[in-house]
């Protein structure tokens, strides 16, 4: 007979691997829904109020998270799917040592948000036409869209402006001007890896020590 403890081993590690595959499935699936709704709903720069501290904004961006444009196309394309790759073998590596729920729930949030971002980069270009507003986007004949692969860009939409406020004019460089905070648009992915990168240093830094 086995040892049970490697019995029961081995079904956690089975149970870990097909929570962090749903995890990211699930993750990416909402992320690519709400895209796809904003893309083909809204037209480009169209703001929808929620309440006064939620909109949904519908941007797009060729770069990194919350609409930061620092890196070519093609590299970022290209680092994101490397980080893709490298973050899968962290994962089953880690669930072949025993990690604990929390870290993998971390990476696999992380995985997931640049395997969303991912998707935009590699396809929308191809899917999507690009119409002036008012119009929406439509679903097009696979290569005649905006783009071509690798070039499309980024669906963002969430908008936080919790507060806002006028800097006094005697403030050196910043007086007179309007501040709000938080300003960045970003989407479902952004926040799956916001959320799983805040978490890791929080609760896991030791393990990013070793």
């Amino acid at each position: 007979m086995g040892n049970p403890t490697t019995v029961s081993l081995s079904r956690r590690q089975w149970w870990q691997f097909v929570a962090a595959v749903a995890l990211v499935v699930g993750v990416v699936g909402i992320d690519q829904w709400i895209k796809i709704w904003v893309k083909t709903d809204f037209y480009l720069h169209e703001s929808r109020r929620i309440t006064d501290w939620f909109y949904l904004v519908f941007t797009e961006n060729n770069g990194m998270a919350f609409g930061m444009e620092v890196f070519n196309k093609y590299f970022l394309t290209s680092f994101r799917i490397v980080a893709v790759c490298v973050l899968g073998n962290i994962i089953v590596r880690c669930i072949r040592k025993g990690t604990s729920w929390g870290f993998l729930t971390c990476l696999a949030l992380v995985m997931a948000g640049a395997m969303g971002n991912i998707f935009d980069c590699l396809f929308y270009g191809l899917i999507f036409n690009n119409p002036p507003a008012p119009l929406t986007a439509e679903f097009v004949a696979w290569g005649t869209g905006y783009g071509e692969l690798f070039l499309g860009r980024v669906v963002d939409m969430f908008y936080f402006p919790l507060v806002s406020w006028d800097w006094p004019l005697w403030m050196p460089m910043v007086g007179g001007q309007h501040f709000i905070f938080f300003s960045p648009i970003f989407n479902f992915a952004d926040a799956a890896i916001s959320c799983g990168m805040i978490a890791m240093l929080l609760c896991y830094r030791h393990k990013l020590q070793q």
